[in-house]
Formats: structure tokens, sequence, C-alpha cells
């Protein structure tokens, strides 16, 4: 209970209620606030068990001493707290000399704890003495133990994405114009983004990561809302807790015999598995009195890259900065991302370390393969030059290095100031080097969709901005895309094409930066004949053996009068005007009709992420996709598939009179490398 007396003082005396809280799930109580002043301010509730368990990253090289969260502080905010602001409750005090309020307690411990909650109208209402807070000890029963048995298509165990959601909404404030909390921890766990108002908000998650989860049996679920999220993201620290889940996500990643606690309710699960698995959507009903229970899944896959030999690839993910949180740890294990990698069924992730914690991060890199690796999966870590001296000039990716240290240097600072002979130094030791987030910086000075076009590029971001300097000095071997704008991407890719240079395309997602959704949003699939390695993943990229997709769209088999892609350093002589035979195959996954979510995908500018993403392929309202032929950088010709999952043969003739480069595209979802035809 609260008294606010006339001169806005607060003061709190334990009520009736039962001190008792649940784990892993929201207690809920009355508030009667007896409210003398007739105060309208906010009313807020504060405790120290409430405080937030981590730091989130600020980019520094290393952390701050101010930053730096001790063991002790962590275990001890085992708490979430907030006030209920949602209709038919309003965001502030009415004024009223008595009313109520709703407050809300969450917490992943059991057992009796002690509690100190502390309420305030303000800034200097607490009351003299300090009796706004009161000390209570809680009873907190324990949740129900929900054991996954994940099989893949084969029968074999698996690990995959659960996102747990019970659809209540907490956090919103709906008299507010923005009605999404303003604690970014609190916003993950809504996870909701407003687009103007309640009628149009959309998933962020439904946008960007499974758009058409499914019931089982066939039937298609849009969540245009995404609320109420198990575990409690805002509660989540990867390097502590049980499982290593990621604050910042709504999923979280689990195999078969692995858990999660949840307290008695309903849930909605969806599971899904990267891009090449159905989504599928499963209601759980949790009951009382019990302490275990399962939940079994058969995951579905609509395609399977790796059984024809095309092995996907996300060569730019972090375990530190940006959505990584700095204290109490910097950054995650290898372990963590491990699980990412494998529960989005990603072949190859390499985690590049970078200036955010690179001091503590570096440890873990080798020069070779992670132990972790194995015959489905790798992991390896690799550098970033990002927040080093050059980063001005663009973020470049290293591969396959030896070394991770530029020579004479012990710290960022005494690295070079440009990136040319950071490249050189990395080529000089067998490293695969490339410009990372190209498109950061290419936006044309006058605005334009024109793909390709002639219009200067502002060159003031981090991406491919000093790659028309370093081509010339056979110094890139690839070119990254899927996590900027794909016309700013492409355009500049296309003219330094034109001019003569044979960089590859390479897909790239730099989670958690660009976006923390997932691993491999954006992904590279090689063509690897024999076993998965890193040094054969590395052949195939240098030899173009590759295409860049969201993983919605493939693009394969792909031939210039019977020359592969990839063969023959991707080249072939013929005489001018000569009928070139393209052919190849094409697969594309759209749903049949375009629900309001994917629409909202197709309308959205270019500019705006998703770049890369299928529904933007979608032809009108059909379920088909184009393959465009594309000639040096125009479309010459294309030829509509349906995108059903089912393979479609490609065959294109084009008249050729002088020397060019040829690749296939679904714009902007899927793009193959170039063969390169010699006149």
């Amino acid at each position: 209970m609260i008294h606010i007396n006339p001169e806005s003082r607060v003061k709190v005396t334990a009520g009736p209620a039962r001190a008792q809280l649940k784990q892993e799930g929201w207690s809920v109580f009355l508030v009667k606030v007896h409210n003398e002043a007739a105060v309208t301010a906010r009313l807020e509730v504060q405790s120290p068990q409430a405080l937030p368990t981590l730091h989130k990253s600020t980019g520094s090289h290393r952390t701050s001493e101010e930053h730096t969260l001790t063991e002790a502080q962590v275990a001890n905010r085992f708490l979430q707290m907030a006030i209920y602001r949602d209709r038919p409750l309003k965001s502030n005090l009415s004024g009223l000399n008595l009313e109520y309020a709703v407050m809300m307690i969450y917490t992943r411990k059991t057992g009796k704890r002690e509690v100190n909650i502390g309420f305030n109208v303000g800034q200097g209402t607490q009351d003299i003495g300090f009796r706004n807070t009161i000390d209570i000890l809680f009873d907190i029963q324990p949740a129900v133990k929900v054991v996954f048995d994940i099989k893949d298509e084969n029968g074999e165990d698996a690990m995959a994405s659960l996102l747990i959601s019970d659809g209540i909404g907490r956090f919103y404030e709906s008299d507010k114009e923005d009605p999404s909390p303003e604690d970014y921890r609190l916003k993950l766990a809504q996870h909701l983004k407003w687009g103007g108002s309640a009628e149009k908000s959309i998933s962020e998650w439904a946008v960007n990561m499974y758009t058409q989860p499914k019931l089982e049996g066939g039937k298609e679920i849009v969540q245009p809302k995404l609320s109420g999220i198990y575990p409690l993201p805002a509660r989540r620290v990867a390097t502590r807790d049980e499982y290593p889940d990621f604050f910042f996500q709504p999923q979280i990643y689990r195999t078969t015999g692995e858990h999660v606690y949840l307290p008695p309710g309903n849930y909605n699960i969806v599971v899904g598995r990267g891009p090449e698995y159905f989504p599928t959507l499963h209601p759980l009903t949790v009951p009382e009195g019990e302490e275990t229970i399962e939940f079994s899944v058969n995951l579905k896959r609509w395609i399977h890259m790796k059984e024809m030999g095309w092995y996907s690839g996300d060569h730019h993910i972090h375990a530190s900065g940006c959505s990584h949180y700095e204290s109490p740890v910097e950054g995650v294990l290898p372990e963590h991302m491990w699980r990412q990698v494998v529960g989005e069924d990603l072949n190859m992730g390499s985690n590049l370390t970078w200036g955010p914690s690179w001091y503590h991060q570096k440890q873990y890199f080798t020069g070779e393969s992670h132990p972790l690796s194995d015959e489905e999966n790798l992991l390896r870590y690799d550098v970033e030059v990002s927040g080093f001296p050059s980063s001005h000039s663009g973020h470049v990716v290293l591969l396959n290095l030896k070394e991770d240290d530029y020579p004479n240097t012990t710290l960022i600072e005494e690295w070079p100031s440009w990136t040319l002979p950071v490249l050189q130094w990395a080529k000089g030791q067998g490293g695969i080097v490339g410009y990372a987030h190209s498109g950061w910086g290419l936006e044309p000075m006058n605005p334009t969709d024109e793909l390709p076009n002639y219009e200067i590029p502002k060159m003031t971001g981090i991406g491919a901005n000093e790659y028309i300097v370093t081509i010339t000095h056979d110094a890139v071997d690839f070119y990254s895309a899927g996590d900027t704008p794909s016309n700013w991407e492409l355009n500049m890719w296309y003219h330094s094409l034109n001019a003569g240079y044979r960089v590859r395309l390479s897909g790239e997602t730099d989670f958690p930066c660009i976006s923390d959704e997932r691993v491999g949003a954006t992904r590279t699939y090689a063509k690897i004949d024999g076993k998965l390695n890193f040094e054969n993943y590395m052949e195939a990229l240098m030899k173009g053996k590759t295409y860049v997709s969201d993983g919605f769209s493939h693009l394969i088999d792909f031939k210039v009068n019977g020359q592969e892609l990839g063969e023959n350093e991707s080249e072939l002589s013929v005489k001018a005007g000569s009928s070139l035979k393209i052919s190849g195959k094409a697969v594309g996954y759209l749903s049949e009709t375009q629900g309001p979510v994917e629409a909202s995908v197709a309308d959205r500018p270019l500019t705006t992420y998703p770049y890369w993403h299928v529904e933007r392929s979608r032809v009108g309202q059909s379920r088909n996709v184009a393959v465009e032929l594309i000639v040096n950088g125009q479309v010459v010709d294309k030829q509509e598939v349906a995108a059903d999952g089912k393979w479609s043969d490609l065959n294109f003739d084009y008249r050729i009179d002088q020397s060019a480069w040829v690749a296939l595209r679904v714009f902007p979802s899927s793009h193959t490398n170039p063969i390169f035809v010699k006149v």
C-alpha cells in the first residue's frame, strides 16, 4: 500500500497479499494508492534486485571500470518489475484520492528471496527516512521443466530456434504516441516494432525471421503482434545462465534433452531452423501440479541444399559489440555462438573479432577452425578491421588468417590508417579478404533505384569506400552483400566488374550489428566437392563457385555454353556474334497468397531493412519470382518461375558481340557470381 501525503512524499507499507512469486513467470499484485496530494505523475517502482544484469556494449576496446558488473551484483539482480500502464489503466496516476495500480514481478529464481521494493512519483518524492521502501521475503514457487525432443527430417536430434510467447502485452502504454516501452530490454521482451499505430504495427520478428509460421496440419498463421516472450529477454545473461540465451533475441536455441522452465499456462511456440525449414506454430499447455513435461517436434524442410553439395555460410558474425553486452563479460563465448550457427542450420560461421572488446575476444583466435566444428558445421575466428584507424576508409573482413596482429603492433591505435596495407598483409599470409557491409557510404548523391546507375556515391560510410583504390592493386578477393541496400551494394560491384576486376560476391549478416535477429540472414552458398572444411569453403569462395541468398531462393547449375560457374576460373572464349546458351536451375518459396506482413516487406523502399528478402521479389500478387539474366549489369532477359519449393529449369539465349560477364539473379533475394565471356 502506498500513501502520498499532501507534500507529495511517498510512504510504503505491506498489504495483505501473499508474498509469493513464480519462477520464470509474472506475478501480479494490486497496489492501493492513497493520493492526498492529487499527484498526476507516473508512479514508479524500483528495487536493487531489479537493476540491469548487464551493460550493453559501448564499442570500447576494453570495458571501463564504471561499466563493470561483479558476479555478486549480477547474482543479486534476479527480478524484473514493472507497473502495468495499458488499457483500462493509464500511464500516470489520475489524481483521485484513492486509486489502484497493478505491479508485475518476474523472476528466474526459486526458493525464499528477500526483495527491497520502493515507489516514487518523481525525483525528490521519497519519504524522509526512506519509508518509501520496504523489505519483503518472497516465496518463489518452482516452474515446470519442459524437456524438448527435437528431430530433423531424418529423425536425428537437432538444434532449433524456439520462440515462446503467451501473447500477453505487459509493457504497452496505449495513451502514448509510441506505446512501446522506452527501456530497450523491455522493448525486446515485448518485441514489437511500431509503424505509426497499433493497427499498422508489425512484429520485427515476423517480418524478418519467419513470415509464415504454420500450425501442425499446414494452416498458415500470421502473428502481427508478438508479446509475452519467455524466458524474459531482459533477465537473460548468456555467461551465467544454464543455457546461453541472448537477451536481444526473442528466440532461444535448444536441442533434444535440453529444457526451459515455464509456469503453468498456455503458450505458443514457433519452432524453426533457418530459412531452409518451415517454421511451425505449436500450442502448449503447461499444467498445474507437474514437475516435468515433454515437448516433441519434428522439423520439416522445404529444401536441403547441403544434400545437393551446396553449403551455407555467413562470413560476418560477432561475439562482441553492438547488441552484445560488455559486462559482466566482454561478449560471449565460442560455445554460445556455436549454438546460434547450428540452430540456424548454417554450415559455416565466421566469427570476426573486431574493435569492441578486441583484447578480450582475440584469445579465441587460433588460425584454425574451432574444435567445436564437425562435418556438418564450422566455426572459425577471424578479424574485421573495424574500430581501427582505417575504419573511415571502410571496414574490411580478413578470413583464413594465420596471425591476427598487424606486424610490429601491440595496440589497435598502431595499425595503419588506410585499408590497402592491411589487405596486402592479410593476403600475404594466405588470407581471403574483402570489404564489409559494402553499401554503407555508397548512397547516390541524387537518389535513384536504377541499377546500375552513374550517380556519384557519397562515399561517406564504412562500406566499400576505398574499394575503388584497392582493387587496382589486386588486394580484394570478395565484396560483401546482403546487409545494406541492395541497389547501393550491387551498383559499385557491377561497375567494378565492367571495369575488368573479378571480385567475387559473398553474403553476410553482420550479426548482431546491422541485424541482431539471427545469424545467416544473408548467406553464401558454396559448391563443395567432398567433405566440408574451411579450406574447401574458402577455395569455393575464391573461385566464385558460389551464390548469395537470403535462403528463400536458390540459383544453381549456372552454365554458359556448358561452362559451369566456378570451373576454369569461370571463363570461356567465344567468337563475336555467337549465341550463348545459358542454363541453370531456380527454386524459391513464397506463401501462396501475400498477407499483410509479407506486403509490408514488399512495399518497403530498397533502402530499408530487410534489404535482401524474397518477398520483395514476388511478381505482383502472384506466387512467382522473376529470374533475371544479367549481362554487364543490365537485365537482358528474364523468366518467371513459381516460388512453390519446386525446381524450375532455366534456359536463355543471348547473342554476344563483345566481352562480357554474365550472371543470374532473383532481385533482391539471390545472385550468382559471374561467368566471364571473352570475345
